[in-house]
């Protein structure tokens, strides 16, 4: 008998899940419930959708035929409210019940939103994550209108990037000291600052909102900022309540093994809705950036049509860029350093036990590829010829074996 499998959720983990599945089974039947009313799309592009680089058909993950070509069904504009891990259902809003054999969650994640006073008294207010976001948000802005972005991680810089040049004035404070604190260390954020100050933004570090009355926010410093138009970009939580509510193991994501399996039977995990293991350190954490979701959804995927698949090797990776500065930063900032700097370029390097564990690059990201492979692969750096990888990186300093297995041939 065909299987029937259930995927929660419909962007780039559930794409790889798809995927995943029709490697290996091309009967069972596959139903997706997707809270958005579009399909798979490039969620770091709704920027561009601002900016007018992109409309919504230019966004998507896969071409329009994707769903038909995998035999897809598609529920658009549903949540799903529950997993009844008895009766094997998933139960939607609408009280539909979908049954399933095997099920993967691939909720994403959601704002966080911090119970700021007045918050109900602004009128013009939007969260910045999805493409429905930035629809609204297109629609109420205008050349004379000012735009108060809280929070100055990548989320709020990103949407600020978007509206840039088509509004009167953008503000954007956080109460870190630095802009996007839990990717960039202290010098690279202090470049980045300078690029983003240069280029119009008006950045309030160490400090944010504590009140709201109407368009007014009144600020940890005393500062009174006024605006039209509010983003709240504070920050994202994992989509966990699915499996948590069905008794399933979660931490501030749903807990998963390296077969993407939850603690609950025929029930998988991937994207940005887990926590897994960051093979550049060792621990445990969120890693919501788009290669690891799709190849945890892949593997979720095989696993689901009867494979033994294993993803093992997730590291936090991003790739950003602002006005002409692109940054890129992988793995863990911890261990011996080796950096090179100037004013417009800035390399470091992080090495512990024998293996490249992080790196962060600003100005040149050229060749980064060569970095995140030695992390992601744990490659011994007393194998290859690190000091030359360190200065110019390429893919002959691996040494003739490597580059045979790699490239095919001879070399």
């Amino acid at each position: 008998m065909a299987k029937k499998y259930v995927i929660i959720g419909n962007g780039t983990a559930a794409v790889g899940c798809i995927e995943g599945i029709r490697a290996n089974d091309k009967d069972g039947s596959i139903t997706v419930i997707s809270a958005e009313n579009h399909p798979a799309y490039c969620r770091p592009l709704i920027s561009y959708y601002l900016e007018g680089k992109a409309v919504p058909e230019r966004m998507s993950y896969r071409s329009d035929d994707f769903y038909d070509r995998n035999d897809v069904k598609v529920i658009y504009g549903e949540s799903a409210e529950k997993i009844d891990t008895e009766n094997k259902t998933v139960v939607l809003g609408n009280g539909e019940k979908v049954a399933y054999d095997s099920v993967c969650v691939a909720a994403g994640s959601r704002p966080l939103v911090p119970p700021f006073e007045g918050l109900d008294t602004v009128p013009v207010k939007f969260p910045f994550m999805t493409l429905d976001d930035a629809q609204n948000l297109e629609s109420a802005i205008s050349e004379d209108k000012d735009v108060f972005i809280v929070g100055a991680g990548l989320i709020g810089l990103k949407c600020a990037e978007g509206l840039y040049g088509r509004v009167k004035s953008i503000t954007v404070c956080d109460l870190a000291d630095r802009v996007m604190p839990s990717i960039l260390d202290a010098e690279t954020a202090e470049m980045m600052k300078k690029c983003l100050e240069k280029n119009g933004l008006k950045l309030m570090l160490s400090d944010t909102a504590t009140k709201f009355d109407g368009n007014v926010a009144y600020m940890k410093s005393g500062v009174e900022v006024k605006f039209d138009v509010l983003v709240l970009a504070v920050g994202v939580r994992a989509n966990i309540s699915l499996v948590k509510d069905a008794g399933g193991d979660c931490g501030r994501g749903i807990t998963v093994d390296n077969h993407m399996a939850t603690s609950l039977p025929d029930i998988y995990a991937a994207g940005d809705c887990t926590e897994s293991m960051d093979y550049s350190s060792g621990n445990v954490k969120v890693m919501a950036i788009m290669p690891n979701a799709y190849m945890q959804g892949h593997c979720a995927g095989e696993n689901m049509a009867g494979k033994d698949a294993t993803f093992d090797n997730g590291i936090p990776m991003n790739a950003i860029g602002f006005f002409g500065l692109h940054v890129m930063s992988a793995g863990t900032p911890d261990g011996e350093l080796y950096e090179e700097k100037s004013d417009d370029h800035i390399k470091k390097l992080f090495t512990k036990d024998d293996r490249l564990v992080g790196f962060i690059l600003a100005g040149d990201t050229t060749r980064a590829g060569i970095y995140t492979n030695l992390i992601r692969n744990g490659i011994s750096l007393s194998s290859v010829d690190f000091d030359t990888i360190k200065t110019a990186p390429n893919i002959f300093s691996f040494g003739q074996e490597y580059c045979r297995n790699s490239l095919g041939g001879v070399v």
